[in-house]
């Protein structure tokens, strides 16, 4: 089943950096998608299994009760072949019978093991909540995009403060109350700004508030999926999903505990993304700025350099630089200083004597020409 998850949904998760522009692009149920996928996949398969177990069950008794009249038939008669097809049919009886205990026991297994699998937001409503208690209808007018992200926008805009002040709540109580005050906060939007909040945090290296702030978006994302599951308004059953939780076994805690550490690691896992692409953009605007007037990079071209001619410009020592070509093969000599004069990395005078310009290959001529010089003195 895991294999068939779909990973791309996570492309769309794209936060601006700049805070005060909320991306309202942004597909908080994305982020949970991939593992409710695969959760109700799971519960699907268990039931069919269920189902189809079930089914057998009822074909085997079926085929008992028709046995077991066709050897009550036969034991009245006394011929011979009477009796021989007396002993099949027992037989057969015999064969069902143990069938059926068969089916039984692992009918039985099945509704251990559905005790034992651990509550999730798919199963709230079907244990503990009931739809009679809420009478709010769900929308169910389908939006363009246009008018989602002007709906995300608008409503940010409106109520940033009132969902920030959310995000920072930590008892259920608290939360509880501040959604009864605040019940517009139930939405879709609310989430998708937690999201974003919990990326920028992260991002921002203040893990323990990203921590708390996810717990937040979880709470909502489970009354969000509570509202779909009942196929209610959210702002009708949250007060049944704090009811629950608050009152929930260890099973249902754990499950709420597993769907929360998935969440955190999935926003380090984005936050981590934007972290490398913001470094990677500043490390290819710092490398553009520092491009000499032929187009290469000092750094690039300083590392390709042999250690004896880095050296010169590690302390700048021009003498050096000459004694350091004068024993270099000429090509490759003129080759490394034409990179340098490319990349910025050596700047060759700019006038002669007489004031006319040089051209930059004589530069390295210009080191020889020193050099000779030098020696015949």
């Amino acid at each position: 089943i895991m294999s068939r998850i779909d990973y791309s949904v996570w492309d769309h998760i794209e936060v601006s950096d700049d805070e005060d522009d909320t991306h309202p692009n942004i597909d908080t149920p994305s982020l949970f998608r991939w593992r409710h996928q695969a959760r109700v996949e799971r519960m699907e398969e268990f039931e069919k299994k269920g189902e189809d177990m079930k089914k057998s069950l009822i074909e085997c008794r079926r085929r008992l009760k028709e046995a077991q009249k066709k050897v009550q038939e036969m034991s009245t008669s006394t011929t011979d072949d009477a009796k021989a097809e007396l002993s099949k049919a027992q037989a057969e009886e015999k064969k069902l019978k143990k069938e059926e205990r068969e089916w039984e026991k692992k009918m039985e297994e099945h509704t251990r093991e559905e005790k034992k699998m651990p509550w999730n937001v798919d199963t709230l409503s079907k244990d503990g909540f009931s739809k009679s208690i809420v009478n709010v209808k769900p929308e169910t007018v389908e939006e363009s995009e246009e008018e989602k992200e002007q709906k995300h926008k608008t409503f940010v805009e409106k109520y940033e403060k009132q969902i920030k002040h959310f995000g920072m709540l930590r008892r259920w109580d608290d939360s509880q109350k501040y959604l009864s005050d605040n019940p517009y906060l139930v939405c879709e939007e609310t989430a998708n700004y937690l999201v974003i909040m919990c990326i920028d945090l992260e991002v921002e290296e203040k893990h323990a508030l990203m921590e708390q702030v996810a717990h937040q978006t979880i709470v909502m994302q489970f009354i969000l999926e509570l509202a779909k599951s009942l196929k209610v308004d959210p702002r009708g059953c949250f007060r049944q999903f704090f009811a629950k939780i608050k009152t929930a076994d260890q099973q249902y805690q754990d499950a709420f505990n597993d769907e929360l550490e998935s969440f955190k690691e999935r926003v380090r896992s984005r936050a981590k993304i934007r972290i490398e692409k913001a470094m990677k953009e500043y490390e290819d605007e710092e490398r553009q700025k520092r491009l000499g007037p032929g187009g290469l990079d000092p750094v690039e071209v300083y590392e390709t350099l042999p250690p004896e001619m880095q050296k010169c410009f590690d302390e700048k020592n021009i003498q050096m630089l000459q004694d350091v070509i004068s024993k270099m093969d000429p090509t490759e000599a003129k080759t490394h200083m034409k990179r340098c004069i490319d990349s910025g990395l050596w700047v060759p005078n700019s006038k002669t004597e007489e004031g006319d310009e040089k051209e930059e290959d004589v530069t390295y001529e210009e080191v020889k020409q020193e050099q000779g010089e030098a020696k015949t003195e």
